[in-house]
């Protein structure tokens, strides 16, 4: 007989894949510290280093899909811990890289660990709030947002006074051991756990669809293009926000907001964490009430805007950090949006493989940041900034195809006629 889960077990879940999503973090978002302590050190050039942030990118998305496979045969617990092993390998190998192929195998390595950790963690939160899908995948997601907010300062300063080989030694050891731990203390719900329903104002299916059933509808492609477009602005931002800074020579100039002073970069990054967590269950939240397309339009016309506040006054210390916080508070919701409706859609059975397939958007997204060091060298940071505004508005105004494809789609699939303004029984 299957045991009950108790009614604070899904919360402890929450808060564990929390904490091993804050782990993998610094992977993705404290990368760009990194980018010209080696190019000062190797001078292999910004665009051949960070073609080893599109290669981490690229694997830890593409191979979530194999990862959720793992993860509904055998569990979260081996495919987190083997996570946590590979993230640690991962910097360890970083830290000892002489040459771009032993940098590009660490990114690699990096990816596939963080990988099994992202899509074991965001489908698991899935799976345990099947009524609250915006707020857990925004929150689980919030901890990759945020996890190197509390980091990003000890990194610098590692770096400055130690080298970036002690950072990526120490804390490639430290994360990937804490993932470990975490590791074992995760599990998914009992599958005779009673799920509570409600009426939301939220168009969701009553019908469980596999992978290869949604790979097969025009509404998860439009999903997926928009994933691309919006993710696309955001990596090519995390990746060369440092780079940016040194140009704009506003990186060491000192900032002071309430009181606290520190480099402008340096506050930027730790703001744009912040922002970037607090955002994803943030907006999470209020998709789940609002719906999801109508949040999807506020946020990626809120990126639009920063990114032209950046364009405009970005030489100015202070509207640097603002402008970078406000686009990234508003980039990361993507995270908690897109796998929300890809359960919203096509249902909670499948909703990790599901939401895994469509988290290869980031990974297609990826291709383009060595494309954006490109542009940047020959045309300016001009062009990359228009670039990323253009992508965000083309999205902003997708979700006006989106959100009726999605209606005839669950309409049709469940033989209803479900008008958009009319509660559909959540699952």
């Amino acid at each position: 007989m299957e045991r009950q889960d108790s009614s604070s077990a899904k919360w402890w879940q929450l808060a564990f894949g929390i904490l091993c999503m804050a782990m993998i973090a610094n992977l993705q978002y404290g990368w760009t510290l990194f980018v010209d302590p080696i190019d000062a050190k190797y001078h292999w050039g910004r665009a051949a280093i960070q073609f080893a942030f599109t290669l981490f990118v690229a694997t830890e998305t593409w191979l979530v899909p194999v990862e959720a496979w793992f993860v509904d045969r055998y569990g979260p617990r081996v495919v987190v811990c083997f996570g946590g092993v590979m993230i640690a390998l991962a910097w360890v190998l970083n830290a000892y890289a002489s040459s771009l192929p032993v940098l590009y195998a660490g990114s690699v390595i990096g990816g596939i660990g963080a990988g099994s950790v992202y899509g074991t963690c965001v489908g698991n939160a899935l799976k345990w709030f099947p009524d609250r899908r915006g707020l857990a995948a925004g929150a689980t997601a919030a901890g990759f947002g945020a996890g190197a907010a509390l980091t990003v300062v000890p990194i610098a300063k590692m770096i400055a006074t130690s080298g970036y080989e002690s950072a990526f030694l120490y804390f490639g050891l430290g994360q990937g051991a804490v993932v470990v731990v975490m590791s074992f203390l995760l599990r998914k719900p009992s599958v005779s756990a009673p799920v509570r329903r409600k009426s939301l104002r939220l168009p969701q299916t009553q019908v469980d669809r596999t992978p290869r059933e949604a790979v097969r509808t025009p509404v998860f492609w439009v999903m997926y293009a928009m994933f691309v477009m919006v993710a696309s602005g955001g990596l090519m931002a995390a990746a060369q926000i440092a780079p940016i800074a040194h140009d704009f020579r506003v990186a060491d100039v000192p900032v002071s907001i309430l009181g606290l002073q520190m480099a402008a970069l340096t506050l930027a990054i730790s703001l744009d964490r912040i922002f970037d967590g607090f955002g994803r269950p943030f907006f999470g939240y209020v998709s789940d009430r609002i719906g999801r397309e109508n949040t999807m339009f506020i946020a990626f016309s809120t990126a639009a805007f920063a990114v032209i506040l950046l364009l405009a006054y970005g030489r100015t210390p202070l509207v640097f950090v603002f402008a970078t916080a406000i686009y990234f508070g508003v980039f990361g919701e993507i995270y908690s949006l897109f796998p929300a409706t890809c359960g919203d859609t096509f249902g909670s059975k499948y909703a990790a493989s599901n939401a895994g397939l469509l988290y290869t958007a980031k990974g297609s997204a990826a291709m383009l940041v060595p494309f954006g060091s490109m542009v940047a060298a020959a045309y300016g940071w001009t062009a990359v900034f228009g670039l990323i505004i253009g992508l965000n508005v083309a999205a902003a105004l997708a979700m006006f195809v989106l959100r009726p494809m999605r209606l005839r789609y669950l309409a049709g699939s469940q033989g209803t006629e479900a008008p958009a303004g009319r509660p559909v029984q959540a699952i």
